[in-house]
């Protein structure tokens, strides 16, 4: 008979190791969720200031003048059909806590990217604990942001900020590491300075692909906002989920359409920004 094997403690490490960050770093936490909800607050009421058509046609003049005219007629189009559909608010919280946590995950993501991409230790030490990050299901991320930050659109960017940035990560440090070798050769021996190297000749090669990142961390944080509904973020994600606790599949489906169309213009403007200036066709 073979002898029973006494079970890991690994959820109870867990548990107690959260309990000791909660009960010391509260003061910390309190004060980033306090600081964090201001500025999600104030960009939330800034926007449903303005009016909507007036801000319809401000993004619409930014997805024409970056990503030509078919993006920014569609833009206009696709926001016009969303206040027709009242998901204006709704829309304006999923974008708030987008940009958010986006602008966090890029400037972690670009750090770290360059640093793994320069040092082979730092790529050996980071790598796998993006595999991890990327693999884990993004509800687990849910869990500890609640003891940290409490419910609601704070903990919500948080674990956005988590689950979202290793493609930043990834994708930067495959664009430095794909710059051809003679470029960079032809800058050492005309005497350039690593800075100098990496701001003048590796970055700008590799735009492109660290757009590709960034295009796919904002794509990440969009279905991360959706799932972080049922902590209290709000948004569009919060109209989903309140439709399926209410059984109403028609509010469901207007409301993932909405999630749709504004991941579409997303999607194509920062596509378009990684490819550089816009087709000659889409003029």
């Amino acid at each position: 008979m073979i002898p029973m094997v006494p079970k890991f403690p690994l959820a109870h490490m867990i548990d107690v190791a959260l309990n000791w960050l909660t009960h010391n770093f509260s003061w910390l936490t309190q004060a980033l969720s306090h600081g964090i909800s201001a500025v999600i607050d104030v960009i939330i009421t800034g926007l449903l200031w303005v009016p909507p058509w007036l801000l319809i046609l401000i993004v619409a003049a930014i997805g024409w003048r970056a990503a030509g005219r078919r993006v920014g007629i569609f833009t206009a189009l696709g926001l016009l059909f969303l206040w027709n559909l009242r998901l204006w608010q709704p829309t304006v919280e999923t974008f708030t806590l987008v940009l958010i946590s986006t602008l966090i995950a890029v400037a972690i993501g670009l750090p770290l990217g360059i640093a793994a991409a320069l040092s082979k230790r730092t790529s050996r030490v980071v790598m796998p604990v993006l595999d991890f990050m990327q693999t884990m299901p993004a509800f687990v991320y849910l869990i500890p942001a609640i003891p940290f930050f409490g419910l609601g659109a704070v903990s919500a960017s948080v674990a956005t900020v988590i689950f979202s940035t290793p493609p930043t990560i990834r994708l930067t440090a495959l664009g430095i590491q794909q710059v051809p070798s003679d470029l960079v050769e032809a800058a050492d021996a005309f005497g350039s300075s690593p800075r100098q190297k990496l701001f003048k000749v590796q970055l700008p090669m590799a735009v492109p692909t660290i757009m590709a990142g960034i295009n796919q961390t904002i794509m990440l944080a969009l279905s991360m906002v959706v799932i972080a509904a049922m902590i209290g973020a709000g948004g569009l994600g919060g109209k989903v989920w309140q439709a399926i606790q209410r059984l109403e599949p028609g509010k469901g489906f207007e409301s993932g359409i909405a999630i749709v169309i504004l991941a579409m213009i997303l999607d194509r403007v920062t596509q378009r920004i990684g490819r550089g200036s816009p087709a000659a066709g889409a003029h």
